[in-house]
């Protein structure tokens, strides 16, 4: 059985989502080939040809399943936590209509908070 590659393109400028990486890669153990980890700094140009915003990319996560779709923010999370047995009910929670648009709006603010405090806002 083909299990999923992921590309999962996150901030590498982003100590928090450095930490973020290392975590859920240990969460994966022997998985860790499931995704493709890359690192958005400097890839305008790579990122654009993927039809991902730059400036979204920053404030958002994206992640590109196997087929070349690219999720992101709350869609991207939602498939990252599907590949962990464990995690896969807060996949389920986050993606219910009353709790999505909290969850969102929090992710929104924390994301934009720590890009104003790195002077990247």
């Amino acid at each position: 059985m083909n299990k999923p590659r992921l590309i999962v393109f996150y901030d590498g400028a982003c100590e928090g989502c450095v930490k973020d990486r290392a975590r859920y890669e240990r969460w994966l153990g022997r998985d860790t080939a499931r995704v493709h980890w890359f690192d958005i700094t400097d890839q305008e140009a790579q990122l654009e040809a993927r039809g991902i915003d730059p400036a979204r990319a920053l404030r958002e996560l994206h992640v590109e399943d196997q087929r070349g779709v690219v999720r992101r923010e709350l869609d991207a999370y939602i498939l990252l936590f599907s590949l962990i047995w464990w995690l896969k009910p807060l996949a389920w929670l986050v993606s219910l209509p009353g709790i999505r648009p909290r969850v969102s709006r929090w992710y929104r603010r924390h994301v934009d908070a720590r890009l104003n405090r790195d002077g990247r806002g």
